[in-house]
């Protein structure tokens, strides 16, 4: 469909190969700052992140963490408490399971505690350049305004978004994810700086 092409064009034209706004420096750094971002903001996350990693600089040390000292070092985090027995779980699995190694495939990393698809998917954009779309509130947003999708839930909405644009997904997701987050904002959108406005026929555009 020509209008859906436009949409992606200019997603790849107005953010030139977005990445992450979440700080990290390794691949144990992300997901852990990805699993910390489920529901709670990147600015959130990067304000928690440097005594965390601090006190505990590796996997085998988050697997070996203490569950209320780890809590007192996130608890500014939404969901503190589920997400510090799930970081303990997670880092407990891969030196189980895997060799203290982090998993590189959807497959295995979904097997970890906390990590669901869009985490899985994040992880692999932000670390691989994989071609995967992950769906957080923004994206949803973003995608069901721009009559990109209908779906009722995150997993058929990256179907749909998958189907739509098929290649250059990990930059797309996180064009979209940037764009929600700035300018296609929840509430008080900024329609009329908006690049795609004139492809937009969403409810709720202000004009």
């Amino acid at each position: 469909m020509k209008r859906n092409l436009q949409i992606k064009e200019l997603f790849l034209k107005n953010f030139d190969k977005p990445i992450t706004e979440l700080k990290f420096k390794n691949l144990y750094e992300l997901i852990v700052c990805v699993m910390l971002s489920a529901q709670c903001t990147d600015k959130r996350v990067n304000l928690i992140t440097p005594n965390l990693f601090k006190a505990y600089p590796d996997i085998k040390s988050l697997a070996n963490a203490n569950l209320s000292s780890l809590k007192s070092y996130i608890q500014s985090c939404s969901f503190f408490n589920n997400k510090a027995q799930n970081l303990i779980k997670m880092a407990k699995a891969v030196c189980e399971n895997f060799n203290g190694e982090i998993p590189l495939n959807e497959k295995d990393l979904k097997s970890l505690a906390g990590v669901g698809q869009k985490t899985a998917h994040v992880v692999l954009i932000e670390w691989c350049g994989a071609n995967f779309m992950a769906v957080d509130t923004h994206v949803f947003r973003v995608s069901h305004r721009l009559n990109l999708s209908k779906a009722k839930t995150p997993e058929a909405t990256e179907e749909d978004l998958t189907r739509i644009f098929k290649d250059n997904l990990n930059y797309l997701h996180q064009a979209m994810v940037l764009f929600g987050r700035y300018t296609c904002k929840a509430k008080k959108p900024l329609c009329k700086e908006c690049f795609l406005s004139h492809l937009c026929t969403s409810k709720d555009k202000e004009i």
